[in-house]
């Protein structure tokens, strides 16, 4: 099923030169853009009290996550789709590792960290971590199930961390 999931999705590469860059762009670029916006949102927040102990838990939930991927892969080496099988590949992966999708692990702990304050940005960082995942498919560069697992890992640390702030903190 991830193989018959991967086919198809990454069949959509190669077919419209537009497409392929808006892939590319979501994968590569996107990511930064929801990075910046983030820190202006919540360094602007109103209460600034607030807006730091957001930012910190939002911080720390996405540098946890990215960290908790990075170890997996080192501990859990698994080829990339490229490796194993001939795909459309739109652009160079960061590393040789798919398991778990760092990208798909770091940008869902921002939307699970930020449900507890802002519910309606959170909606929004979600959609936008969806979108980097489903590209990274269509890139060629992950199985489905890295990004499914990153996002259930990225979700879970952004809601502990939440959740060992409030108790201990």
């Amino acid at each position: 099923m991830n193989q018959a999931i991967f086919h198809f999705l990454n069949g959509l590469a190669g077919q419209n030169l537009f497409f392929d860059r808006m892939v590319t762009f979501f994968a590569t670029e996107f990511p930064y853009l929801l990075i910046v916006g983030i820190f202006v949102f919540l360094l602007m927040h109103k209460d600034k009290k607030k807006g730091a102990r957001d930012l910190f838990v939002v911080i720390v939930s996405a540098g946890v996550a990215w960290f908790v991927a990075k170890l997996i892969k080192h501990f859990y080496p698994e080829p990339r789709p490229s490796a194993i099988l001939g795909t459309h590949v739109l652009f160079a992966p960061d590393d040789n590792q798919s398991f778990p999708s760092g990208h798909a692990t770091f940008f869902s702990a921002l939307p699970s960290a930020l449900y507890f304050y802002h519910k309606k940005i959170a909606f929004w960082y979600a959609i936008g971590a969806l979108l980097i995942g489903l590209s990274r498919v269509v890139g060629g560069i992950h199985w489905p199930i890295d990004i499914l697992v990153g996002y259930i890992l990225g979700g879970l640390i952004g809601a502990g961390v939440y959740y060992s702030y409030k108790h201990y903190l």
